[in-house]
C-alpha cells in the first residue's frame, strides 16, 4: 500500500511539475507576442500614422487588406490606405493617434488579434475615441495587418 501511495505521489508531483512548466513556457511565448505585436502597433501609428511615414505603412498592411470602418464602411484598396495617410498629413491640424489599452492573442499558427481602445488627438488635443480590431498575420519573421475593424468612434467633449 505505502509502494503505491509513493508512485501516486510522484506521478502527481511529476504532472505538476509539467504542467508548470508548459504554462510557464506558454506565458513567456504569450510574452514574446504581445511584444511583438505592440511593436507593430507602434509602428504602424507611432511612425507611420503619427509621423507621416508612407514607406513603413506599405511595409506593413497586406496587399489585400480589408478596412472595416464604422463611419466610412469598407476599403479593400492598399493603394487608397496610403492616399489616405497622404491626404491626413497634407492637412493644417496635426491628427495623431494614442494607444489607451489593447488585448493580443495568438490566432494559432496564423498570427495574432489585436483588441483595443485608443484616442485621436488634433494638435494635441483629444477629439475621438474609438475601439480596433486588428488581424495580424506572420509571415516568415514578418508581422502584415490583414484586417482592420474600427467602431466605436465616440467624440470626446469638452
Amino acid at each position: 500500500m505505502t509502494r503505491m501511495i509513493n508512485t501516486l505521489t510522484f506521478f502527481i508531483l511529476f504532472l505538476s511539475r509539467e504542467a508548470k512548466g508548459q504554462t510557464s513556457n506558454d506565458m513567456v511565448k504569450m510574452d514574446l507576442l504581445r511584444n511583438e505585436i505592440l511593436k507593430m502597433d507602434s509602428l504602424l501609428f507611432d511612425v507611420a500614422f503619427n509621423q507621416c511615414d508612407a514607406a513603413v505603412l506599405k511595409k506593413i498592411i497586406a496587399e489585400d487588406v480589408e478596412f472595416y470602418d464604422d463611419r466610412f464602411g469598407l476599403n479593400t484598396s492598399k493603394g487608397n490606405e496610403i492616399k489616405s495617410l497622404a491626404e491626413k498629413c497634407a492637412g493644417t491640424e496635426k491628427l495623431t493617434r494614442k494607444l489607451d489599452s489593447t488585448t493580443i492573442d495568438k490566432l494559432g499558427d496564423f498570427g495574432a488579434v489585436q483588441l483595443g481602445e485608443h484616442t485621436f488627438l488634433v494638435n494635441n488635443i483629444p477629439v475621438v475615441t474609438g475601439k480596433f480590431i486588428h488581424i495580424w498575420e506572420r509571415k516568415e519573421d514578418n508581422w502584415i495587418l490583414k484586417r482592420i475593424v474600427s467602431y466605436e468612434h465616440r467624440s470626446i467633449k469638452k
